[in-house]
């Protein structure tokens, strides 16, 4: 009877989960996207601003529905340390139409920050937040920047064998996918650009290229369990995805919904 009790109360948590819902049209441009399980990886060189559209995306998520917002919660765990929270409270107040301290402590209070500086300490830290995502229904969004923050710390520490470089990564990889699809949760990762292909002298004099040309020059690195969870995440979506899903900055100029996005 406690079993089934407490089957009957994880399902009712998970059907109250959190829509994100029409997010942001400009980025996410099919309809009623990004939906529970969408894992969305957003790629490109330091400085190109995925932090900085993270804090825009993690405004509109705990804005009250009131001032139109998702008024959801969110996870925001930090391996870069580069969250800047005196930049999110200047987005924020200016998206709010009553800048009152108690309105910006509420929606603050739907962000959960949390920072990790090694692949070990994330691998722990995602196991000891299981509980959370259990407990809170309205807690919806994983941000997870950036993913590729230990690569070659752990590339050192591992020597020569690559399984003991991408060992805790691919155990951070299964869990978030294992969290992804059990709690019914959304996952955006950044990753930044670590592997170029070369270019000969010729191609050095067009530094500009085109959008399929800068799709051709994505090099995925990380280990395969995450390459493969986010193709998995795409191809259950109905879409047909090549071996390196890749769109240029917004997912409306590719109609398969993959799930990488350039910058």
């Amino acid at each position: 009877m406690r079993d089934s009790q407490s089957s009957s109360e994880l399902l009712a948590r998970l059907e109250g989960r959190g829509s994100l819902k029409n997010l942001e049209p400009y980025l996410f441009a099919e309809e009623g996207s990004p939906v529970h399980g969408d894992i969305i990886e957003f790629h490109g060189p330091e400085g190109t601003g995925k932090t900085e559209m993270l804090y825009h995306l993690i405004v509109r998520c705990i804005i009250p529905k009131s001032g139109g917002g998702l008024e959801v919660e969110v996870m925001f765990i930090d391996t870069d340390y580069h969250f800047d929270m005196l930049r999110l409270v200047t987005i924020l107040e200016n998206r709010l139409a009553q800048r009152t301290e108690e309105t910006i402590k509420q929606c603050l209070g739907r962000l959960f920050l949390v920072n990790c500086s090694s692949s070990t300490q994330l691998l722990l830290t995602l196991y000891s937040l299981e509980n959370m995502f259990c407990t809170h229904p309205s807690l919806c969004l994983l941000i997870l920047d950036s993913i590729s923050a230990f690569y070659w710390i752990d590339r050192s520490n591992g020597g020569e064998s690559v399984n003991l470089q991408e060992m805790n990564l691919k155990k951070c990889a299964n869990f978030l996918e294992k969290l992804v699809r059990e709690h019914h949760l959304a996952l955006f990762a950044t990753t930044q650009t670590l592997m170029q292909k070369s270019t000969s002298s010729a191609e050095s004099f067009f530094p500009l290229k085109l959008q399929h040309e800068t799709d051709a020059d994505y090099r995925p690195y990380l280990c395969k369990s995450w390459q493969q969870m986010c193709l998995e995440t795409a191809e259950d979506k109905g879409s047909r995805v090549e071996s390196t899903p890749a769109v240029v900055f917004l997912l409306e100029t590719n109609a398969e919904r993959q799930k990488t996005i350039l910058f």
